[in-house]
């Protein structure tokens, strides 16, 4: 997804961060500012919020965002701004695109949930399969608990229909709710819409979490959680049996949170 600019750079980046968001809820392939049509000389506050938009690829993996500038100045201050080394910088469009393209592409999968009471279940079962198809047996606990949370939240708050994907790049889970209904008049992005329990358990068991709206007035509600894989050693443990391992204490948690809710460093208690 192309987002073009032209003017003066102070007069239209905070509208171009919020449209940024707005194409990232879309999950594309990857986003570029095409600042070609940018009046040269970029004032120095502006470029600092332009370079902030690093933190949209920081907290959400596997989409790369990337800045095509002509000029010099520019690009050179984004990229020492800690939050633009996030970004790919490059002089024209065409390089931008190429460079965006060529980033691997992350693992995805994807599912469309009923506002139903066995979405969360269900939610939870897909998380699972996904990850033990991807060899992340040791997040699948986790992340089922967290997606369960958030799906929560979205079927509550909205009662809509919800779209839920899972991503896994570079060992980093983000997993992504996303609804057909307004957010919550003056809701916080980083809220979630999240409360009491279900935000102790989100905050806690991951990185990074928060909220994007979407262009059809739906939202997104997100989540990461590092996942690095890690494979056995050969003739330890035969597949099937970490595959089984790991839905048992996926059904083990879940039933334990549900009776106390209490999260500890190991997991629940």
């Amino acid at each position: 997804m192309v987002l073009g600019v032209a003017g003066r750079l102070s007069d239209v980046v905070e509208d171009l961060d919020r449209t940024m968001q707005l194409a990232l809820a879309d999950e594309p392939p990857g986003v570029v500012c095409d600042l070609s049509a940018v009046r040269e000389g970029g004032e120095r506050a502006a470029v600092e919020v332009l370079a902030t938009a690093g933190r949209h690829v920081r907290d959400w993996p596997g989409i790369p965002v990337g800045v095509a500038c002509p000029d010099p100045q520019v690009r050179e201050a984004l990229r020492a701004h800690p939050l633009g080394r996030y970004l790919i910088v490059t002089e024209s469009l065409f390089s931008a695109i190429s460079a965006v393209l060529a980033t691997p592409a992350p693992s995805v999968a994807r599912l469309r949930l009923a506002p139903h009471p066995t979405a969360p279940r269900a939610s939870r079962n897909f998380v699972t399969r996904a990850l033990l198809d991807w060899q992340l047996n040791r997040v699948v606990p986790f992340a089922s608990l967290v997606v369960s949370e958030l799906v929560v939240s979205s079927s509550v708050n909205a009662g809509t229909e919800i779209d839920l994907s899972v991503s896994w790049n570079r060992d980093a889970l983000r997993l992504t709710v996303r609804d057909h209904g307004p957010a919550l008049p003056g809701q916080p992005p980083s809220g979630c819409g999240l409360h009491g329990r279900g935000l102790t358990v989100v905050a806690g068991l991951t990185r990074a979490f928060g909220m994007m709206p979407t262009a059809n007035g739906g939202k997104v509600v997100w989540a990461v959680l590092d996942a690095a894989r890690r494979r056995p050693p050969i003739g330890r443990r035969r597949p099937a049996d970490e595959r089984e391992e790991a839905l048992i204490h996926s059904n083990e948690i879940v039933l334990a949170e549900s009776h106390s809710g209490q999260i500890t460093e190991g997991g629940l208690r």
